[in-house]
């Protein structure tokens, strides 16, 4: 068994909690759903979850039911909220009914869906769970507005059946990333619009959630005045450490710190083209590192000749094409301090000289989510205390 792996990503918990700590409480009075889709923003979702709920989140959100369910058999029963469904219709009956058995909260956007969990209710011969998500501006996922009245009043009916439990209306910020843009009052209005439809239907949902990370952080007016009424905050990107708005901080510590050990070390001379393509040429002698990661493993194709490493304490730069699975690093004209087996520091904190997550995505035009939720391929997931 290999017991040193050539690329790690290393989750740091005491990180995680810090920032879930913080989330709570930003949120207070109202509670955390933590959002952990995308196996917890590539973090490792099963022991991720057992640190923010030992660090205060009262819930956890997903995406998918298939991430649900990987919870739920990792030993997870604390609250689940999945909100993204695509199924056949005999498929989804199927699907909705496990997640009725294991107690899964289900998101509901449609009526078709409605009925299908309705129908899985009756299959699992309990009651299904439900938040309703409303469209209240994003124009993505939920309800629309000229469906509401119709809508609860479905629910209504699925509730006094027996085949529902309604404990949520929820929604999505569209500028939650700029607290001072006119649509976060207007979301705000219009969640408020719909919970009053709600219970004005007959029903009585005990969570109203709107605010994700950038909405808990700056906590907005409209979002502050809603306060018992918005009694939940759906926090992601914030919970791993990493702002949700570019250039603002806000106490967070990021967890993750990406390592890949020097594969190799060899000398080149002046004139020499690196890997393919000779897009970078030595203008004199020089020695190289190879690093045994790639575009295969989330090292982006856009950062070639963009991101630098620190091995041994200093930095050096990325060199050459960003390979499927390799890159290579100039170590400069001197003799190098670097040997094969040393481990490279690709981003991390930032406390000891190594680039950041937000370092990579400002060099290659993209956001911090992206940049930790395609770590993938060969890197070894390691937890630390935790």
């Amino acid at each position: 068994m290999i017991s040193s792996p050539a690329v790690q990503a290393t989750v740091d918990h005491g990180a995680l909690a810090h920032n879930v700590r913080l989330l709570v409480q930003a949120s207070a009075p109202a509670q955390v759903i933590a959002v952990l889709k995308a196996n917890a923003y590539g973090h490792g979702a099963v022991p991720v979850a057992r640190t923010v709920l030992a660090a205060g989140a009262a819930q956890l959100g997903v995406a998918t039911l298939a991430e649900a369910f990987e919870l739920r058999a990792g030993g997870i029963d604390a609250p689940i909220i999945a909100w993204l469904h695509a199924y056949d219709p005999d498929e989804a009956v199927e699907v909705f009914a496990e997640a009725v058995e294991l107690g899964v909260e289900l998101g509901v956007s449609t009526s078709a869906q409605l009925r299908a969990v309705a129908e899985a209710a009756l299959r699992a011969d309990r009651p299904a769970v439900v938040a309703v998500k409303v469209d209240t501006g994003l124009n993505r996922g939920g309800f629309a507005r000229a469906d509401w009245d119709k809508a609860f009043a479905d629910l209504a009916n699925a509730e006094a059946a027996g085949a529902v439990q309604v404990r949520a209306v929820f929604s999505h910020l569209a500028n939650a990333d700029r607290p001072e843009y006119h649509t976060n009052a207007e979301q705000a209005r219009g969640l408020r619009e719909a919970v009053a439809l709600a219970r004005e239907a007959g029903l009585d949902p005990k969570l109203v959630h709107l605010a994700n990370s950038p909405a808990v952080l700056t906590r907005p007016k409209a979002l502050v005045d809603g306060l018992p009424v918005f009694n939940a905050t759906r926090p992601g990107v914030a919970v791993y450490g990493l702002s949700p708005i570019s250039g603002r901080d806000f106490g967070l510590i990021p967890a993750m710190t990406l390592t890949a050990r020097v594969g190799l070390v060899k000398r080149i001379e002046a004139g020499d083209g690196v890997s393919y393509g000779h897009d970078f040429v030595a203008h004199a002698s020089t020695t190289l590192a190879l690093l045994p990661i790639g575009y295969a493993d989330g090292l982006s194709r856009a950062l070639a000749g963009k991101f630098e490493v620190v091995i041994r304490g200093k930095r050096y730069p990325g060199v050459g094409r960003v390979c499927m699975d390799q890159v290579m690093v100039d170590l400069g004209p001197g003799v190098p301090a670097v040997g094969e087996g040393d481990i490279a520091t690709l981003f991390g904190p930032g406390k000891d000289g190594e680039q950041t997550v937000d370092d990579w995505a400002k060099a290659a035009g993209t956001i911090n989510y992206e940049i930790v939720t395609q770590i993938r391929g060969r890197v070894k997931l390691a937890h630390i205390n935790a």
